[in-house]
Formats: C-alpha cells, sequence, structure tokens
C-alpha cells in the first residue's frame, strides 16, 4: 500500500480524475453467436455466458473457436481489449468484465460489449468486481426476470483513472492476491478428489470379503424399513412452527446430517404429518437430476422432524452417517441408475431402494468408518475450519485490498 501511496502522491497529488467510459474509450456491441456455431478449431471466441460461468479477471487462452467464415460477422477482440456481459439472469454477473491478453485477435458474441481502450486492461477489469463500479451499475440496470445494461449506459459509468504506472503496480498487488486464491482452490479442489476416493476406498467391502469375513452386503430393504412423508406446500412455511425437511433442502442447503432444521411448517398440520425419529436418515426421492435424486441426509437432532412427501424415510440399526456416506459413493451411484425413473423428473421408489445394495460391516466397524469421514470432510467441507475457512479468509482478504487500492482521492 506504501509503494501505490508513494506512486499517487507523486504522479497525481491533486488527486485521480474520474471520467465516463464514453470520454476515454470506445464500446463495440456483439453480435449472435450460438453455441451451435463453436467448432473444436478456428478462431478464438468468448461467448457472453463463460465470462460469469467460467473466465476470471483475465485470460490468454480461449475455450471455445468459431469457423473462420463465422468469425468475420462477429465483434473482434484485440489484445488488451475487454469483454463486458450487457445480459444475464442477476445483476452481479451482468456488466462482468473479462481482460483479453492473448496474442491474437479473437471474437465475442452477442450480449457482450468489447471496450476498446489505452488503459491497463488487467486495472480495468479488477475495477469492474468493486463495489464502485456495482453501484453505479445498479442504477443502469434494466429488466426484471432478464437484467441488463446496454452498452450505452456502460458508456455513462464514471472510472478513476490514475497514470499507467500506478494501474499496473495495481494490477500487479491484486494478480499475486488472486493467485495466492487460486493456489488455494486448487488445493481444494484436489483434497476434495482425495476425499471422495477415500470415502469410495472405505466402503469397497466387496474386495475384502475374504479377508474379513465380519462384512457382508444385505439390501436396504432387508436391514430397514422406508416410511414415506407427508405432503406440505410452501404456503405451509412459517417462522416457528414444526421443524421440517423440504427434499429439495438435502441436496441445496444439507450436509452429510444435520441436527437442526431449516424450515418449519405450521403446528396445526401435526397430525396428518409424518416424521423422521432421530437417527433415521432422509433421503430425498425426487430431483431434477440421478445424481440429486437419493441423495441423504442423516437425521440427528433430539427430536422428530416433520419429512415432505418426496422423501423417504429410512430407519435401521445402523450408523445413520455411515448410511448417508455410502450414499454419496460411486458404487452406489452407479447402482441408483437403474432404479430411477427416466422421466424428466426422477424419481426412486421405495421398492427400488430397497433392493439397493449396502455394505453391512459390525457396528464398531461403521463407527470408525464414521469418524474417519468425519475428520476428512472437515477439512475440505467445513467453511469455518480447514481449507475452505482459510479460503474464505484470503478471499476477504483480496476483496479488502482489492476495493482499497482502486479506491483514490478525487481529483478537484
Amino acid at each position: 500500500m506504501s509503494h501505490i501511496n508513494d506512486l499517487l502522491n507523486r504522479l497525481c497529488p491533486e488527486g485521480v480524475e474520474r471520467r465516463p467510459i464514453g470520454d476515454w474509450a470506445d464500446l463495440v456491441r456483439g453480435h449472435s453467436m450460438p453455441k451451435t456455431d463453436f467448432t473444436t478449431t478456428g478462431v478464438g471466441a468468448i461467448h457472453y455466458g463463460q465470462i460469469y460461468t467460467y473466465y476470471g479477471t483475465w485470460t490468454t487462452q480461449t475455450i471455445s473457436h468459431v469457423a473462420a467464415e463465422t468469425a468475420a460477422r462477429l465483434a473482434k477482440v484485440n489484445p488488451g481489449d475487454l469483454i463486458i456481459t450487457n445480459t444475464s439472469e442477476n445483476l452481479n454477473d451482468v456488466g462482468k468484465a473479462v481482460a483479453w491478453l492473448g496474442p491474437q485477435q479473437i471474437v465475442t458474441g452477442g450480449h457482450a460489449s468489447v471496450l476498446k481502450h489505452s488503459q491497463d486492461p488487467k486495472f480495468l477489469a479488477y475495477w469492474f468486481q468493486t463495489p464502485d463500479f456495482a453501484l453505479q451499475k445498479r442504477s443502469l440496470a434494466t429488466g426484471t426476470k432478464v437484467i441488463d445494461v446496454s452498452a450505452a449506459n456502460l458508456t455513462k459509468i464514471s472510472v478513476p483513472l490514475p497514470p499507467l504506472d500506478v494501474q499496473r503496480a495495481i494490477a500487479d498487488i491484486l494478480d499475486t492476491f488472486a493467485k495466492l486464491e487460486a493456489e488455494l482452490e486448487a488445493e481444494l479442489r484436489s483434497r476434495r478428489a482425495q476425499y471422495r476416493h477415500y470415502r469410495d476406498e472405505l466402503f469397497t467391502f466387496r474386495e475384502r470379503e475374504r479377508e474379513r469375513e465380519r462384512e457382508r452386503w444385505v439390501t436396504m430393504g432387508e436391514v430397514g424399513t422406508f416410511i414415506r412423508g407427508r405432503r406440505f406446500v410452501k404456503a405451509d412455511v412459517i417462522d416457528s412452527g414444526i421443524p421440517s425437511i423440504h427434499y429439495g433442502e438435502i441436496y441445496t442447503r444439507y450436509g452429510v446430517s444435520a441436527d437442526t432444521a431449516i424450515t418449519q411448517v405450521r403446528s396445526d398440520l401435526r397430525e396428518r404429518l409424518r416424521f423422521a425419529e432421530p437417527g433415521d436418515v432422509v433421503i430425498a426421492a425426487v430431483g431434477e437430476t440421478v445424481l440429486d435424486v437419493g441423495k441423504a441426509l442423516a437425521w440427528l437432532g433430539d427430536h422428530r422432524v416433520a419429512v415432505h412427501d418426496d422423501c423417504f424415510i429410512f430407519r435401521s440399526p445402523m450408523n445413520p452417517k455411515f448410511v448417508t456416506y455410502y450414499m454419496q459413493t460411486k458404487e452406489f451411484n452407479d447402482a441408483k441408475v437403474s432404479i430411477v425413473s427416466r422421466a424428466k423428473v426422477k424419481r426412486l421408489s421405495s421398492d427400488g431402494l430397497g433392493r439397493m445394495p449396502i455394505p453391512l460391516p459390525t457396528r464398531r466397524e461403521q463407527d470408525r468408518v464414521v469418524d474417519m469421514l468425519d475428520a476428512f470432510h472437515e477439512l475440505v467441507s467445513d467453511l469455518s475450519t480447514g481449507l475452505p475457512g482459510e479460503l474464505a479468509a484470503r478471499r476477504k482478504q483480496y476483496e479488502y485490498y482489492r476495493d482499497r487500492l482502486l479506491t483514490f482521492p478525487v481529483a478537484s
């Protein structure tokens, strides 16, 4: 920070001038480029949707290409240009920018604009991530379901433009922070892959059956019973009532286990509801994908919890977390494919689940496996500890310094 302050004091002692984008840059709106135009080779191309799903602040390579004849009609992106999204389903994504730093010209399509300028491209791309930009963007956005900030409106955005030496020094510092964050993200991905491998290995009891006779396989129907939940709707959800679990929450908001319910429903529904007891497993019976349907949650609360009718309660003498961990494994999910309905909305039946094989080692062995996976799971998944906690802390630190570095005294 002191280096940047020294540069600012020396190069712009009167403060940093703010200027509307239209005064110092040109914005070229892209043309239609459906994903059906993509080819395996050809001219590099960046689709607007990729900017907020794949690319970071800057890039030197594209993941997509188009044929040369297609590229001829599209907006051209030269090295140093920024590509900015004009359209998105949410305000956060619209206006996201990526700086193109590759050596050759590429192209972009509709719902994006190319910012052509003489500033430092990384500096600008980082500035487009600041609260300063977000506040201005909000006042210029139009639409409800689909949010748009047009190229014409982008030209009204006021940007602080310190001298190029200052811009480059700030970009270098933020690059260092971004690199550290990327390294942590890569480490976290690696650890999660390691965790999945380790989890699946712990459940490969079949390969060890001859060595350990006490481990055997049964069907879920042999070792436990399935109880279908009872229907409640969104209108039944209130701030204070009966703790409840909705099927959609199992694959969007819960982890392997829970002892506190996220939602509650009206108390007058008690007599018609069905409840999971402490130690039961709650299984999502409906989902949009095969991966979601069949995801399970071990209920470890000290009280009963109401369960939605698109869920099954699995009640057995097994360690409930052992069951839910096993239901995440590749072996279970590969076998599950055969019992999931082929309809657009995927469904499981209690009969199908009852036929699913599950390892049945001793309870002591189940508890040992759960303890090991709990420790590993905390390392790779807990937002307050381990790598996720460190990554969250680094991200906050990065955002803090980014916003400080990109906030300047304004020239009078």
